[in-house]
């Protein structure tokens, strides 16, 4: 549920959204408070906080979650192979 919410977040340099881009790594609830793991698609991101601000705000719209805390992380570092499958299919026939 949170993953499909999560969807609706596009990162607007890329036009992909934050799920299937490989953005997010780890989602854990516990009662009303989810914990998001992620990263970005580089430390020098200039929308890092526009994405964050995204996943925290569509967290908390969620019926019965209240809090949202994301969690930033480096290690591993994003790459193009974090990507879905599916989303690199349709990168790859549009570029071929």
């Amino acid at each position: 549920m949170l993953r499909a919410r999560l969807r609706q977040l596009i990162d607007p340099e890329l036009g992909l959204n934050v799920v299937d881009l490989g953005l997010i790594r780890k989602i854990e609830v516990v009662g009303s408070t989810v914990t998001v793991t992620m990263t970005l698609t580089s430390p020098g991101c200039p929308i890092g906080e526009v994405l964050i601000d995204g996943v925290r705000n569509l967290v908390t719209a969620t019926p019965g979650l209240t809090d949202a805390i994301v969690h930033l992380v480096w290690d591993p570092p994003w790459s193009p192979s974090d990507i879905s499958p599916t989303t690199q299919e349709t990168l790859n026939s549009t570029f071929l």
